[in-house]
């Protein structure tokens, strides 16, 4: 059979796995779409869920999910047919493509071996004028085809186990590396007797499992209702529909074949956090808080804008920030070059030393906000490593100075984009030189912040149990290494706030001959008397006196913790050490923010 879809409407059924796979369907996966990423978890559950039905329910349906088409006709070497670009649904029918390779290598019954290649791929007749090909075809990506070519359509392909496991973890292409794991776990599957055997899984997956299909013969409507299906909770991403919209803009076929196998790329690379990237394009170019989705702020800010008109009280249409097409695709190409070069690690170059990448790790670990991000590629793309790790200093000192003095999160974005505007606005200054320009930059009120409030709270107030604390700890840390940042610092997967004076000692301990009730009340908590430690806290040994904390509890929690190392080198921990500690740790900070 083949999908029926007349004019302008919209054609909807179920269809059975055997017809979705029948002599006269053919699908294309398109560029616009996601690699396949489907892993164990979600095959397994479709293999456990269809043989549940099969051994419950055999005689019933079991709807599987659905697939949103667009429908046209092509030519194939001569042949006239009708190809069904898949919009939404292409992980679970890929996932059934690989389950049929599997079941041909692994079926002794010939005629299951026929059926299986027949769903694969049609096999080519010279005399009839009948040419071979894929039942699916994954456009723009040549890799996956040769892929498919010899470990799916190939007979015995999925067999080749030693090739599978090497392809499925050092693959680059994403859509191998998953379609490799695929046919591995499904034949693992097979192979566990435990689970239902073929001669009965196979017919009922064939007859009985069902999808639901939607399809339609304009690429706008099919575009609109994949966007509407993602609206009401089908798992796609801005990234996905964005990439749809340009990829139709690009200006040559050469230029879709390459953008298509870059975005893809980064999809693979990025995973979830892609709209991310692509929020932060978004801020570079509209330098305004978001106020909507990632897909509506791009088409309603960038490529339609729209300014308000005072006059007519009207809103008017305006030049678009960007172009949707090539130009789109290169921002995000530029983009994507500096961000990897920031956060690469490996920017001992800029000072000789390790303190860029060493703050840059500060930032990312602790800073529970990414909006100082923008401002740094920007600034990289316009002057580029020149003094960047000044530039970095300041406006670290402008993000924390905001989040410790308590400016709302509204007025600390608005002060990110600022530092945009501003960046450009001195870039554009004319017969300036590049040092000129950045002198004149560094000492912008745009680096101000509430300096009276921000020393208030880390002197005067307590701050453990602040969101910031963990990155005032860090920050201190990142200040001990001055001036040599010979050390390059890593990310800890654990990492606690840690009291030296225990927030509530044993009355027989000697935390309480040397603290008395009111410096224990107006110490504990504050900066001085707090450390890192790389793992969770133990409050039990917490309460150690400090002799036996250090030996017990510290030695193998702090390695590399600066300010910690230097507080357990301390003989004792009295009033005395605490107060001389955080007066020091306070004038640091004061040094370093020009306080």
């Amino acid at each position: 059979m083949s999908i029926e879809v007349t004019g302008k409407q919209i054609a909807s059924d179920k269809i059975t796995i055997k017809d979705v796979f029948g002599e006269d369907m053919w699908f294309c996966i398109p560029d616009y779409q996601r690699p396949y990423v489907w892993g164990e978890d979600q095959i397994s559950s479709l293999l456990d869920d269809i043989s549940h039905s099969a051994i419950n329910t055999p005689d019933s349906q079991y709807f599987l999910g659905s697939l949103v088409l667009h429908c046209e006709p092509k030519n194939f070497k001569g042949t006239s047919y009708q190809e069904n670009s898949v919009l939404d649904g292409q992980q679970r029918l890929t996932t059934l493509y690989v389950l049929q390779a599997v079941i041909r290598d692994v079926t002794k019954t010939e005629t299951r071996k026929s059926t299986c290649a027949k769903a694969i791929f049609q096999k080519g007749n010279p005399d009839d004028g009948i040419p071979e090909r894929l039942r699916i075809e994954f456009a723009i990506r040549k890799e996956v085809e040769t892929f498919i070519n010899t470990y799916i359509k190939e007979e015995g392909g999925t067999q080749k186990k030693e090739e599978l496991v090497l392809l499925a973890t050092t693959s680059k292409d994403v859509s191998i590396r998953n379609m490799a794991n695929a046919i591995l776990i499904i034949s693992k599957w097979f192979e566990n007797e435990d689970n239902l055997d073929i001669d009965t899984f196979f017919p009922y997956l064939r007859q009985y499992v069902i999808l639901v299909y939607v399809a339609s013969s304009e690429l706008e409507d099919a575009f609109r209702l994949f966007t509407v299906l993602n609206d009401r909770g089908i798992k796609l991403r801005n990234s996905d529909i964005l990439k749809a919209q340009n990829l139709k803009e690009v200006s040559t076929e050469e230029k879709q074949t390459e953008y298509a196998k870059y975005w893809e790329e980064l999809e693979g690379e990025l995973g979830e956090d892609f709209d991310l990237f692509l929020s932060y394009i978004r801020t570079i170019l509209v330098k305004e808080k978001a106020r909507h989705n990632l897909l509506k702020e791009f088409e309603d800010n960038i490529y339609k804008p729209k300014k308000f008109n005072y006059t007519t009280k009207k809103y008017e249409n305006v030049a678009p920030l960007l172009k949707k097409g090539d130009d789109t695709f290169d921002i995000i190409k530029k983009y994507k070059t500096h961000f990897d070069i920031v956060f690469s690690g490996n920017n001992h170059h800029i000072n000789n030393n390790w303190a860029f990448d060493n703050l840059i790790k500060v930032m990312q670990d602790t800073a529970l906000s990414d909006i100082w991000i923008p401002p740094l590629l920007v600034y990289r793309h316009y002057f580029g490593d020149h003094k960047i790790f000044d530039f970095l200093k300041l406006l670290d000192n402008k993000f924390s100075g905001d989040w410790i003095a308590r400016e709302t999160p509204t007025t600390r974005i608005d002060a990110m984009n600022s530092i945009i505007k501003k960046i450009e606005e001195i870039d554009a200054l004319e017969d300036t030189s590049k040092d000129d320009k950045l002198n004149t930059l560094f000492v912008d009120l745009a680096f101000k912040f509430n300096t009276s409030q921000f020393l208030s709270d880390l002197d005067i107030n307590t701050i453990y149990g602040r969101r910031y604390a963990r990155y005032i700890l860090r920050k201190v840390d990142f200040l001990l290494d001055a001036p040599l940042y010979s050390e390059k610092r890593s990310s800890y997967s654990e990492m606690s706030v840690e009291h030296i004076l225990p927030q509530n000692p044993e009355a027989t301990s000697q935390w309480i001959n040397d603290f008395t009730p009111a410096e224990r009340e107006e110490w504990t908590h504050k900066l001085g008397n707090l450390v890192l430690i790389s793992r969770r806290k133990n409050a039990g040994q917490g309460r150690l006196d400090f002799a036996d904390k250090k030996t017990k509890y510290f030695n193998n929690s702090i390695e590399s913790f600066p300010n910690s190392l230097k507080i357990m080198q301390k003989p004792q921990w009295t009033i005395k050490e605490l107060k001389d500690n955080h007066l020091q740790l306070i004038n640091r900070i004061k040094l370093h923010y020009n306080i």
